[in-house]
C-alpha cells in the first residue's frame, strides 16, 4: 500500500482528499501547515506527496525545497494559483506535477498512479508492469525474465509485488511476513528467507534486484 502526505489549508477539500485517496487505497497523512508537512516528511518517507502553496507556517514551495533537499518524491502542487508564471515556478522548484484549481479528483488519481510507477521504475504498457528485465502480467499473475516465462508460487509472486511497490525501502522480515502472509500467520521469520531463496533462483540474474541487509532484512533494488 502506497503512503502519501497531503498538505491542503482548506478542511473541506483536505476531508475531500483524505477519504478519497483512502478509499482508493493509499494511506494517507493530512495537514494544514508547511511546518507540519516538513516534520511528516522528516519523519516518514512517502510514495508522493501533494501540497497546497497558499498555506500558513510555510508555504508549498518552500515545503517542496525542503523534502527535495533530504529525499526524492514525486511531489504534485494542487493550487489556484494558475498563472503561466506561477505554473513555470512551481516546477522549476521541483514539482512533478502542477494541478490547479478546480480539479478532477479521478484525473489527480490518474497523475499520482503515474507518477508513483514512474518513480518505482514501472513501466505500463497494455495492462502489463515492466521492471528492466521483468514483465509481470497481473491480471494473469504470470511472469516473464527477458521474455521467458517464470513459474512462481503463489507466495513467490506476492513478494515480487511487494518488493517492486516498495523499491529502494529496507523492509523487516516482520514487515514482510505482516504484509505478505497477513497478521494471523503462526510461524517463523525465517520462512521470509527461505521464499526470497526460491524468488531470487526462479527470477535469475534478475534475482540480483533482492539485496540482502545484514542483521534487518531485504531491499530491492
Amino acid at each position: 500500500m502506497y503512503r502519501i502526505l497531503i498538505a491542503e489549508d482548506e478542511k473541506v477539500l483536505r476531508g475531500v482528499l483524505e477519504s478519497f485517496f483512502s478509499k482508493n487505497g493509499f494511506e494517507t497523512d493530512v495537514t494544514d501547515n508547511g511546518i507540519d508537512a516538513c516534520t511528516y516528511a522528516d519523519k516518514t518517507r512517502y510514495d508522493l506527496v501533494i501540497l497546497d502553496i497558499m498555506m500558513p507556517g510555510k508555504d508549498g514551495k518552500e515545503v517542496c525545497r525542503h523534502i527535495r533537499s533530504r529525499y526524492d518524491v514525486p511531489i504534485i502542487f494542487l493550487t489556484a494559483l494558475g498563472e503561466e508564471s506561477d505554473i513555470i515556478s512551481g516546477y522549476e522548484i521541483g514539482a512533478d506535477e502542477y494541478v490547479t484549481k478546480p480539479f478532477s479528483t479521478n484525473v489527480l488519481l490518474m497523475k499520482v498512479n503515474a507518477l508513483i510507477k514512474r518513480y518505482h521504475g514501472l513501466l505500463v504498457r497494455d495492462g502489463l508492469m515492466i521492471v528492466e528485465d521483468i514483465t509481470i502480467d497481473p491480471a494473469r499473475h504470470m511472469v516473464k525474465v527477458s521474455g521467458v516465462p517464470v513459474t512462481l508460487a503463489p507466495k513467490e509472486y506476492d513478494l515480487l509485488m511487494f518488493f517492486i511497490d516498495h523499491k529502494d525501502l529496507v523492509l523487516t522480515r516482520d514487515q514482510i511476513l505482516d504484509k505478505v502472509w497477513g497478521t494471523d500467520f503462526d510461524g517463523y521469520d525465517r520462512t521470509v528467507d527461505t521464499h526470497i531463496k526460491k524468488l531470487r533462483k526462479a527470477l535469475g540474474k534478475a534475482g540480483n534486484h533482492i539485496e540482502t541487509v545484514i542483521k534487518t532484512g531485504y531491499v530491492w533494488k
